[in-house]
């Protein structure tokens, strides 16, 4: 069953010390399973504003998002068990550790084997060995890693992260970056990745640019 989303003429804007800011408008785009993305662009442009509604996690001033999953049209809200979010700011519950922030979301939907598929996901991204610490025990850099893999210790079908190298070294940047791609193409799952990177945005297969309210192809990198 192959499943994708639809965003149709999407918009949004914001109030700011009374005025209406608008960071994009009548924005139309389809995410298919097993599909690689990228959105690039300027700081303040609205990048992460639009991965939050692509996720289903946020929604658009006006126009319309769908999720459609084989033969359904759904709303974005029902995208939620299928999704994988990497935060920039990590969103790490500070008293757990880090396996057992991973396993938390197995834990919600009552997999008896998260605490086992958890560690295996923290040894696939280098930290096996910080298993017991919790996040304030972590570097940056750790905290990211953590970040991704609670993202990806479910195999979702969908996988939206934002900036999912930007604190991290070259190695572990390259690392990570794999890590995700091979992810996805394991699990016949979307990837969109909202980068800085031009060397991350050039691995995937359709790169998008948002500047001044208007997302555009981007030409091979």
């Amino acid at each position: 069953m192959s499943c994708r989303i639809n965003l149709d003429h999407v918009s949004q804007t914001f109030n700011a010390k009374g005025s209406c800011v608008t960071l994009f408008e009548q924005l139309s785009l389809s995410i298919n399973q097993g599909e690689t993305y990228a959105i690039t662009g300027p700081s303040g442009a609205g990048k992460t504003s639009l991965l939050m509604l692509i996720a289903g996690l946020a929604q658009p001033t006006t126009g319309q998002g769908h999720y459609i999953k084989g033969q359904h049209t759904l709303p974005l809200s029902e995208l939620k068990m299928d999704v994988g979010f990497i935060f920039q700011q990590f969103h790490l519950l500070p008293e757990l550790t880090a396996l057992n922030n991973i396993a938390l979301p197995l834990k919600l939907r009552g997999d008896k084997h998260a605490q086992q598929k958890a560690r295996h996901w923290l040894d696939k991204v280098g930290l096996g060995h910080r298993a017991d610490h919790k996040p304030s025990a972590l570097s940056g850099g750790e905290q990211q890693r953590v970040a991704i893999a609670r993202a990806l210790v479910f195999e979702p079908k969908f996988i939206f992260a934002d900036e999912p190298t930007g604190n991290l070294d070259n190695d572990n940047a390259q690392r990570i970056s794999d890590l995700l791609f091979h992810c996805c193409q394991a699990h016949n799952a979307a990837l969109v990745i909202v980068t800085h990177s031009e060397a991350l945005a050039a691995q995937t297969q359709h790169c998008y640019s948002l500047c001044h309210g208007q997302l555009q192809l981007s030409p091979t990198l």
